[in-house]
């Protein structure tokens, strides 16, 4: 058996959604052991003058717990 737990990032591009979402991940996996996949569950972007200057997301990211 086997036991996973969950952890919400908030993560900030200059680039797009993708790449929030791959520093996001990326990021993660440096702390976290067993990293096994994640879900988007928030996507907003920051706008001025007309422009789109950032991208945010919410993750939450699934980890296996070490036995």
């Amino acid at each position: 058996m086997s036991v996973a737990r969950v952890t919400t990032l908030s993560i900030r591009s200059d680039t797009s959604f993708e790449d929030a979402i791959a520093s996001g991940i990326a990021r993660a996996n440096k702390t976290l052991r067993g990293v096994s996949g994640a879900w988007v569950k928030e996507q907003k972007v920051e706008v001025s003058d007309g422009t789109i200057t950032s991208w945010e997301v919410v993750i939450e990211v699934t980890f296996v717990l070490d036995d």
